[in-house]
């Protein structure tokens, strides 16, 4: 057996087509197939099956789509309620799929009807794609169905975790979905590439610790989600229609203007060193150069709102359609491609943009006369903070800009940079006047601004 892996680094995710002899299984697609079928391609094989570990919160799946293209059995847990005709399986059910047999394995925690597939040939270690049950040195969260299930779900990860263990022998190639960066992780992950069902059992927390610590120590240290997640399940569970990836129209600068006056987003593909110096007065910066792109903006636009994309490039352009179809947002209202003067009939706007040394000869000759924003998240603020600062989570920022004091200039910092592009942004189409602090957060520690002076936060 061959597993070929088709990685999403923006939403943290990965999908795999498992291939031998000429037959291939699907597991997990992402929305946008082409890149499973250019796989299959390569391989010249022939799907046979496609699977889904779960009903997905983070991505809207490819899967359904794909099943009903090349007219495979769309395998889904029975238990599923779905709006389309699926291969529904359970707990100890086989699929042959050429001289593979795929052993369903019923694995709660993350979802309660989540499955893990143990693809086996004789002679072979198995292959266990295991989506967002047993992670690489972590599990799938138990939170995502809403706090009154995490203690029962996690719980439930915990025996599916062994069980995986147990009834798997240790040279089993671990394959899970998320654990790369996704936010359906429950912990930091151990950044492996690949993994043995060995591997973690002797290293995995939850195959380490009884039952009650797990629980605890998961749910305490579980973290805010992206909002979009609340459309994902529905749209999955109804049958997501094919990714729509053609070109937008094209809107001039009149068009852009009209568009931020009715309110609608648009929002600027450069990179924030690039937008600093030059950009059109209310528009958004949220840069494709970084992975985290599609998950910052699905997260803070209000969901439906119109999306014009304002990138240098059209390579630009549909790279960001492409990470936007893949969280349910299918179609740019518009684009402009080129530079910003390209852009507006007016002015373009200018933003300061320091480092932390700048930051910190500020606060040392007028430490009154502005605010410190810190916009990381909680558990990076637990960790260590610049004392006095005044910190609004990002994706927070919108509901709570009014926190922001009246009169004074934000400087507002993240751990590398890019979340404070995004603020100042939001800040400055609000009014307010913004520095940005472009610099990782650990030269923030060493300098001695943070209240915890050991303490590196994770960019």
């Amino acid at each position: 057996m061959h597993a070929v892996t088709i990685a999403t680094p923006g939403l943290g995710d990965r999908s795999y087509v498992v291939i031998h002899e000429g037959t291939a299984v699907v597991v997990d697609p992402q929305r946008d197939i082409d890149r499973v079928l250019a796989v299959v391609d390569d391989h010249d094989a022939r799907v046979s099956h496609v699977l889904e570990t779960h009903i997905h919160n983070d991505y809207v799946t490819g899967g359904f789509v794909l099943a009903e293209l090349l007219g495979v059995p769309y395998v889904v847990n029975a238990d599923d309620e779905v709006a389309f005709d699926r291969l529904g399986v359970r707990d100890g059910d086989v699929l042959e799929a050429g001289a593979m047999n795929i052993r369903v394995v019923a694995t709660p925690g993350h979802t309660y009807t989540h499955l893990a597939y143990a693809f086996e040939v004789d002679g072979e270690p198995p292959v266990l794609c295991s989506g967002g049950s047993l992670l690489y040195g972590s599990t799938g969260r138990p939170d995502l169905l809403g706090m009154e299930h995490a203690h029962d779900l996690a719980s439930h990860q915990w025996e599916s975790a062994r069980r995986l263990v147990d009834e798997l022998p240790g040279d089993t190639a671990l394959l899970p979905t998320h654990g790369f960066g996704s936010f359906c992780a429950a912990t930091e992950t151990s950044g492996a590439d690949q993994s043995t069902l060995h591997h973690e059992a002797l290293g995995n927390p939850v195959l380490g610790q009884d039952r009650e610590t797990f629980i605890d120590e998961v749910i305490a240290g579980l973290d805010d989600y992206p909002a979009y997640y609340a459309h994902m399940a529905p749209a999955n569970s109804a049958g997501p229609d094919p990714a729509d990836l053609s070109p937008p129209a094209l809107a001039d600068a009149d068009e852009l203007r009209r568009r931020m006056d009715a309110g609608e987003w648009v929002v600027d593909l450069r990179s924030r060193t690039a937008f600093a110096p030059r950009h059109v007065p209310g528009t958004l910066n949220f840069g494709i150069d970084e992975e985290s792109f599609v998950t910052w903006l699905g997260w803070l636009i209000p969901w439906g709102t119109p999306l014009t994309l304002l990138g240098s490039t059209a390579d630009d352009v549909a790279a960001a359609q492409r990470e936007l179809v893949r969280i349910g947002i299918d179609r740019p209202a518009a684009a402009a491609v080129g530079d910003p003067e390209s852009w507006t009939d007016g002015s373009l706007a200018e933003r300061q943009s320091v480092d932390f040394a700048g930051l910190a000869a500020a606060m040392s000759q007028d430490p009154d006369g502005f605010v410190v924003l810190d916009v990381r998240r909680d558990s990076e603020r637990a960790d260590s903070h610049i004392p006095g600062s005044l910190h609004i989570p990002l994706h927070e920022l919108i509901d709570r800009m009014h926190e922001v004091p009246d009169g004074q200039t934000a400087w507002v910092h993240c751990a590398a940079g890019y979340r404070a592009s995004i603020a100042a942004s939001l800040l400055a189409r609000g009014g307010i006047e913004v520095v940005s602090v472009d610099d990782d957060y650990d030269v923030a520690t060493s300098m001695g601004l943070t209240n915890h002076a050991t303490a590196a936060t994770p960019a």
